[in-house]
Parts: C-alpha cells; sequence; structure tokens
C-alpha cells in the first residue's frame, strides 16, 4: 500500500521465460544429438563401408525405439512428474550419444555398424519422454495466450542446433574424424543435465516466482498442478488402455497426430539426409555442407519464433484457437512445398535459397506442440503427448529408409524431394480436412 492509501499492484515475475529458455536449450542439444550421425554419415558410411540403403536403416534406428517408447515415457512423466524423469532421459540419451564415437574400436566394420545400430536405439528409447515433458510443461507454466509462443520457442531449438551445432560437428569431423563428434555432444548433454535440475520447477514450487505471475498463469489456463494432482481422474487411476482408445477415438486429435507424422517427415528429411543430399547430390565437402546447412536452419528458426507469435497474435485480436493455430499450419507448409523446385535448378545459391524458404515454412507451421497442449486433456497430458509424437515420429523411421531407396534406386534426390513436398500437402488436408475445432478434450467416465 502506499502513503495514499492505494494498494500497489505486485509486478509479475518472469519466471516462465526463463523455464522455456531451458527447454529451448535441452531441445537444440536433443535434435543436435539426433542429427550427429548426418554429419558424421558420410565420413562414417565410407570408412565402414555403409551404402545409401544401410545408412539409411541406421539413420532410422533412432526413431523405432523413439516411437515404441513414447507410451511409456508419457505414462512415466504423468506418474513421477516431468523434472525427475526428463533429467534421467537427458543423462542417458548423453551417455548413448557420447559412445556411438567408439564403436570403431570393436575390430570389425560389422561389428561396428551393428553397435551403432544399437546405440541409435538407445538414443531414441532415452529421448522418448523429452517432448511430451516439454509439452507438460508448457501446459503447466503458460496460460493460453502464451502458449503457442512458448510451445514455438522450445520447437524452434530444432533449427538453432543446426545454426549452432551444424558448424562446430562439420569441423570436428572434418579436422579431426567423425568419431569425435560424438565425444563432444555426450559431454555437452551430461553436463546440462545438472544445469536442469537447478532451473526447473513446478511453477507453485519455484523459489523464483511471486503470487502475480502465479495467478496470472493459472487464470489464463495453465495447469499450475499437473505433478500434484492426485484425483481419481488422473492416468495413474484411470486404465492406460482406456485412455489411449479415448484419444484415438477423438478426431479431432486424430487429425492432430496425422498432421504432425506429415510434418515431421520434412523435420527427419532436414536431420538426416539434408547433409547427404549436399555432399552427394550438390558436390560439397563435409565442410562446406556443415556451413551452408546454416542458412536454412537460421530461416527454420526464425520461421518457427514468427509463427508461434503470429497464432498468438491472432488469438489476441480474437479470433477462434482453431482459426489461431491452423492458420500458421497451413500457410506454413505450402510454402515448405518449394523444395520440389530444387530439382529444377543446378545453381547453388538457389537451391540454398528454395531450401531456406521450405525450412522457413516449415518452422511457421510447426505448431503441433502448441496444439496438443490446447487440445490434451489435463488428467493425462504426459499420455497424449506421448501419442501425439508416437504418429509424429514415426516419420523418424519412414523417411530415412524411403529415402533411401529412392536414392539408392534412382541414384538422384529428386524423388526424395517430391515425397517430402508431398507429406507438407498432407498436413494440410489433414488439419483443413480431420480436426474441425481446436479445443481442450474431455474425458469420458470409464465403464469399469
Amino acid at each position: 500500500m502506499t502513503s495514499s492509501g492505494v494498494i500497489k499492484e505486485e509486478k509479475k515475475s518472469h519466471v516462465r521465460w526463463y523455464i522455456c529458455a531451458m527447454l529451448f536449450a535441452m531441445t537444440a542439444i536433443n535434435y543436435a544429438d539426433r542429427a550427429t550421425l548426418s554429419l558424421a554419415g558420410p565420413a562414417a558410411s565410407k570408412e565402414l563401408g555403409m551404402d545409401a540403403i544401410a545408412l539409411g536403416y541406421i539413420f532410422s534406428a533412432f526413431g523405432w525405439s523413439y516411437v515404441a517408447l513414447q507410451l511409456p515415457g508419457g505414462w512415466l512423466l504423468d506418474r513421477f512428474g516431468s523434472k525427475r524423469v526428463y533429467f534421467w532421459s537427458i543423462v542417458t540419451w548423453s551417455i548413448a550419444t557420447l559412445l556411438q564415437g567408439y564403436v570403431g574400436l570393436l575390430g570389425t566394420a560389422a561389428a561396428a555398424i551393428v553397435a551403432l545400430f544399437t546405440l541409435r536405439l538407445l538414443l531414441g528409447a532415452f529421448e522418448a519422454p523429452s517432448f511430451p515433458g516439454n509439452s507438460r510443461i508448457v501446459a503447466a507454466w503458460f496460460p493460453k495466450q502464451e502458449r503457442g509462443t512458448a510451445a514455438a520457442i522450445f520447437n524452434s531449438a530444432q533449427y538453432f542446433a543446426t545454426v549452432l551445432f551444424a558448424p562446430l560437428m562439420g569441423y570436428i569431423v572434418y579436422t579431426f574424424g567423425w568419431q569425435h563428434v560424438f565425444s563432444v555432444m555426450g559431454g555437452i548433454g551430461i553436463v546440462m543435465a545438472f544445469v536442469w535440475l537447478k532451473v526447473i520447477y513446478n511453477p507453485k514450487d519455484h523459489p523464483g516466482i511471486n503470487k502475480a505471475e502465479l495467478d496470472y498463469i493459472e487464470k489464463g489456463g495453465a495447469l499450475v498442478d499437473m505433478d500434484h494432482k492426485k484425483d481419481d481422474k488422473s492416468c495413474n487411476a484411470l486404465p492406460t488402455w482406456w485412455c489411449i482408445k479415448q484419444l484415438l477415438g477423438n478426431r479431432m486429435l486424430l487429425g492432430v497426430y496425422l498432421g504432425q507424422y506429415c510434418i515431421t517427415t520434412l523435420t527427419y528429411f532436414f536431420l538426416t539426409w539434408f547433409p547427404v543430399y549436399l555432399v552427394k547430390e550438390r558436390g560439397m565437402s563435409i565442410l562446406k555442407a556443415g556451413f551452408v546447412a546454416i542458412l536454412p536452419a537460421l530461416f527454420g528458426f526464425i520461421g518457427g519464433i514468427l509463427g508461434g507469435l503470429f497464432s498468438d497474435f491472432l488469438l489476441r485480436r480474437g479470433y477462434s484457437l482453431s482459426v489461431a493455430r491452423k492458420t500458421p499450419i497451413v500457410l506454413g507448409m505450402l510454402l515448405s512445398t518449394t523444395m520440389i523446385a530444387c530439382n529444377y535448378t543446378s545453381v547453388e545459391w538457389v537451391v540454398i535459397a528454395f531450401m531456406s524458404a521450405a525450412f522457413f515454412g516449415k518452422g511457421v507451421g510447426a505448431l503441433g506442440w502448441a496444439v496438443v497442449s490446447d487440445t490434451s486433456p489435463k488428467e493425462i497430458g504426459g499420455l497424449s503427448g506421448g501419442l501425439f509424437n508416437t504418429f509424429g515420429n514415426t516419420a523418424a523411421i519412414t523417411t530415412p529408409i524411403v529415402i533411401g531407396y529412392i536414392v539408392q534406386g534412382t541414384g538422384s534426390f529428386n524423388g526424395a524431394l517430391v515425397f517430402v513436398g508431398a507429406n507438407a500437402i498432407g498436413a494440410i488436408l489433414s488439419y483443413l480436412l480431420i480436426v474441425g475445432e481446436i479445443k481442450r478434450m474431455e474425458l469420458n467416465n470409464p465403464v469399469v
């Protein structure tokens, strides 16, 4: 209260944005660890005698386990909370990354290939809780009118990972050999896991948040008690398969899941085959490819941030949640189809321009995690995020393999770019024809 007797309103703290910055940092490391093999791949495949199909299967190993463990990962998050499960996820995936640098010590190329495949499987398994964890934390910390921006920020880290780490990894591979890139990235992840413990808290437990910020996010729909609830409708009390059946029976969520599969196909083209495309189709050295990849990734990063800001801007201007989320997705996916134009030019800078435009569009349209935060039943946010990521990251399996067969069979990446562009169209159709109104799903009472 001031001297004049007027009660002074407490100024909100901004802890939620520090939480978002931590999600951004860990997601950048997460994606960099997935992409290590794409930079090391050309040199590793030459040393170990892998053709395009074999390399495609090695790329896909991450996806098999990542997809298989999405639902268990989501259940673990709902059962034990985001902070603890995510910490162990970071530690274990970083160890799996580090060990990939030592497969050459096994003596034979065959043994090294098997070990590399196995470690990529483990990497996928240990990273499984990460994105459902991101979604749960955003749902707990951010009101509806800021959720699109927050989700876009952490999701845009996948592009920033390339901006920051691709030149570093390209330099390491070029200067010291492909094995060392894994040791460096694994070590960074282990250090950051312990930073995570110091930064991440549930909203009501954070020592830095004040009442004004807590009231603001709670009134805006943030699920501030997500990791404290023990009511009878929690996922621990409901039959897990009944919960999954409810999610899959919802047309809106099913459309979101299918759309995410198509969008993630674009992600895994850039994460796996894009550097190989630059080296083998466009004749660049791996060092040059590492630096050239910065520009499309930078545009993807900018697009990712702008997509979230634009979506929340539409929401604040009074547009419905459906319009605010769907508009950037549709426009972004349309722009992503420009990558097909690369098939009709041999001019290097034009190719990079088209890829940059496509990556920008992919960033603008990558609002799936914001939609999941908006739509998931509040009792099973982790499980819903896990199912969403299961559908989406099935593309981590199919995309590397399909592109591997296309390249091996045709001797060119032309068909691969058409395949990826067609998936962008698929995402548009899913959101326009299947999803319908975007709103939070309510669970029905189970019959037990």
